[in-house]
């Protein structure tokens, strides 16, 4: 794909600027969400997908729409580039952050709960699997495994040839086979095990709490520094039993759709607490993820607190 020129800023006929203008943001606007869910998985922060997609806007807005043959293969294309580098920047930042690092809740709509592959793909679980690959190997498994894209229009996006995409390709599918949950567990199943969940938490019934968990789960709690969190995981049935049945009797739990699966939104006197999405395996919770840090629970915040 040769190289996309930049609109000429020479005063010309304001009409054909106008015209291009509408076709670059038809454009933009008809792949938003493509963009937005590709930058999302590559850093697992909403609010750094959005700052992504806005610096690929930014840069689609002055190029030359006549020397685009394809707007969906170059806007995926900035805005991988956009994520990588961002990617790069966040794994510094990652090395210093207090306790273990979630991703940012995303709500998402029933369309992609529908979609089972689609909501694996931004579930907590995976999410966190992703972390493991290197920010090329990421970008690579996102564009490929989720969302199909071709090794020549992938090679175009990370800067590689496509015989290495092929290699990277590979390394990280392998990586990620070996790391990834053992089964997908549709959203419906999920729904049940949750709502089973929630009154036992709701009447502290704790028989019936270490019932549904697994012998060996897991509880990752992100507080981000900023608020009360365990700094290390909670191993183990009765250990995680006992963190959740110190859970205010006060707060109440809602449920929503979050990361492609049902999950909780823990609310204290109306302000948003935590997200807490869970992990099934074999018919148990294996995993729960609770995440604290206010600031990645705005967004969930506006936008449960308009449907309430």
């Amino acid at each position: 794909m040769s190289e996309p020129t930049e609109r000429s800023t020479d005063t010309g006929d304001d009409h054909a600027r106008d015209g291009r203008t509408d076709t670059a943001t038809q454009a933009f606007v008809a792949h938003r969400n493509l963009l937005f869910t590709v930058a999302y998985e590559m850093l697992g922060s909403a609010a750094d997908a959005e700052d992504a997609l806005q610096e690929t806007w930014l840069r689609w807005a002055h190029v030359d729409l006549d020397t685009v043959r394809d707007h969906r293969a170059y806007l995926v294309r900035i805005t991988t580039r956009q994520a990588l580098s961002r990617l790069r920047t966040l794994r510094r930042r990652k090395e210093s952050y207090v306790g273990p690092w979630l991703p940012e809740p995303l709500l998402t709509a029933p369309d992609v709960a529908e979609d089972v592959e689609l909501a694996d793909s931004v579930s907590m679980a995976m999410l966190l699997v992703l972390e493991t690959l290197a920010p090329t190997e990421r970008a690579v498994f996102v564009l490929r495994e989720v969302f199909d894209l071709g090794y020549d229009e992938i090679a175009e996006a990370v800067d590689k040839n496509p015989a290495a995409v092929r290699q990277i390709a590979h390394r990280a599918r392998a990586h990620v086979a070996a790391r990834r949950p053992r089964e997908v567990i549709s959203p419906a199943e999920t729904r049940g095990a949750l709502a089973a969940f929630q009154h036992a938490i709701e009447t502290g019934d704790l028989k019936s709490l270490l019932d549904m968990i697994a012998p060996d789960v897991v509880l990752l709690t992100d507080g981000g520094g900023v608020v009360r969190a365990a700094l290390v995981p909670v191993v183990g049935a009765d250990e995680v039993a006992r963190v959740l049945g110190r859970i205010d009797a006060a707060m109440s739990l809602r449920p929503a759709q979050v990361n492609g699966y049902p999950a909780l939104v823990l609310r204290r006197d109306g302000d948003i607490d935590t997200v807490m999405a869970v992990h099934i395996d074999n018919g148990l919770i294996a995993g729960l993820y609770a995440v604290r840090n206010p600031e990645k629970l705005s967004r969930v915040d506006r936008e449960t607190t308009v449907s309430r």
